[in-house]
């Protein structure tokens, strides 16, 4: 793999062991330098890989390994004030005295680094393999309609239920996690239930990265860090894709006159129109199968089960289909957020039908709102670029609109 640079770091595991010196001696034998985190570090960089796959997170971290459980806050797009407790799924019992125990610990802890009254009302990222199995179990539970667990959402009153389900020993769960998590899921839920009862968070949400990715985060340059990942990824993704070279920023600024979007749906929007020709080489009709397959289970971080599901209604219109594949995707999306989709679509896919993906084009052209009228201005001499095909779609834009009709001109 041409590895030029490795970076080798332990943990509670090694940091806690009897033996973790001489661990460490034998991995320097065969060539690898080993830090061992300090308590403090873990946390900090649990914080920041929470970050770097949602950069806006505003609450507490907990980071359940093994051998420990780490607390740090993140605000701001840092994380501070990190504690490690010694409550891993590896070393808790859920038996009553075991509880009472994990209980006890968790609740001096807390108390010493005043984490209470900084947690309440915000939110509680979950991070580790055994709280990502218990979201798959609450994702088997209740039917959702994507395989997707970062950034997945829970009520906080959710921990003690699944608590019970995961108790019931019910044998459909071997389809929502692996066996050893499994095993591991009833201290993993005991555990979550008790720092809801302590933190009293508003919402649990799940991140899939933690200090693997917290350490390459923390390298980055501020410059780098300061940057939205979905719409650098989406921008890498459908760079190699394009027919004629990137042309998504253009596009969406095309179709920006349109539409007063407030600056999340704006993202989601630019994003959109980034993957906008990211289907071209699949036979015509399966270009929306393509554009959807790839906005919901795509590898995107800063971006929630929700926002997936807009960006794939958009794209679906932009290739041509007006509705989703599953009804329950429209379920995870507020009032208004898919239909506006739907017109960011049609407008995308005007664009591309008057520009065959030519940047050029789309520079001597304009779409504006002129009363109850939708505007297409083209510049003098390019009139021919205007069809029968363009005509339909500007049509179909406008009753999606509400405009009462279109002119050309």
């Amino acid at each position: 793999m041409e590895v030029r640079r490795t970076q080798v770091v332990a943990t509670a595991a090694i940091r806690d062991a009897d033996d973790g010196p001489d661990f460490v001696r034998e991995l320097e034998k065969i060539g690898f330098d080993c830090e061992v985190l300090t308590a403090e570090e873990e946390a900090h960089y649990a914080g920041a890989g929470v970050l770097s796959g949602i950069p806006e997170a505003d609450g507490i971290v907990g980071d359940l390994g093994g051998g420990s459980l780490e607390l740090v806050e993140v605000a701001g797009g840092a994380s501070s004030g990190g504690i490690s407790l010694p409550l891993g799924v590896l070393r808790v019992d859920t038996s009553a005295e075991g509880e009472r125990r994990a209980r006890k610990t968790l609740k001096a802890a807390i108390k010493e680094a005043g984490l209470r009254d900084l947690a309440k009302g915000r939110p509680f990222y979950m991070v580790g393999g055994s709280w990502r199995a218990l979201a798959r179990i609450d994702m088997f539970a209740v039917n959702f309609p994507l395989p997707i667990t970062h950034q997945y959402r829970m009520k906080a009153s959710r921990a003690r239920e699944l608590r019970k389900l995961v108790r019931a020993l019910d044998p459909r769960l071997a389809n929502a996690a692996a066996p050893p998590r499994l095993a591991t899921s009833p201290g993993a839920a005991m555990l979550l239930d008790l720092i809801v009862e302590e933190l009293a968070p508003s919402d649990l949400v799940v991140s899939t990265y933690g200090i693997r990715e917290g350490l390459l985060y923390s390298k980055l340059k501020p410059s780098a860090r300061r940057l939205d990942p979905l719409i650098v990824e989406a921008r890498e993704a459908a760079g190699s894709e394009h027919r004629f070279g990137q042309h998504g920023d253009l596009l969406e600024e095309w179709i920006a006159p349109l539409f007063d979007d407030k600056p999340e749906m704006r993202r989601l929007r630019l994003a959109s129109c980034l993957l906008a020709d990211v289907a071209w080489q699949a036979t015509p009709g399966f270009r929306a199968e393509r554009g959807i397959e790839m906005a919901l289970h795509g590898n995107w971080v800063a971006v929630s089960p929700a926002q997936r599901v807009i960006i794939a209604q958009a794209l679906s219109s932009n290739f041509g289909r007006d509705s989703l594949p599953d009804v329950r995707l429209e379920q995870l999306c507020k009032d208004g957020q898919l239909k506006r989709a739907h017109c960011w679509g049609l407008a995308m896919r005007l664009g591309q039908r008057l520009s065959g993906g030519v940047a050029s084009v789309l520079k001597k052209t304009k779409l504006s709102a002129d009363g109850s009228v939708l505007r297409l201005i083209v510049s003098k001499g390019e009139e021919a670029l205007i069809g029968d095909a363009v005509e339909r779609r500007l049509v179909r834009l406008a009753d999606a609109l509400g405009f009462d009709g279109i002119a050309i001109g």
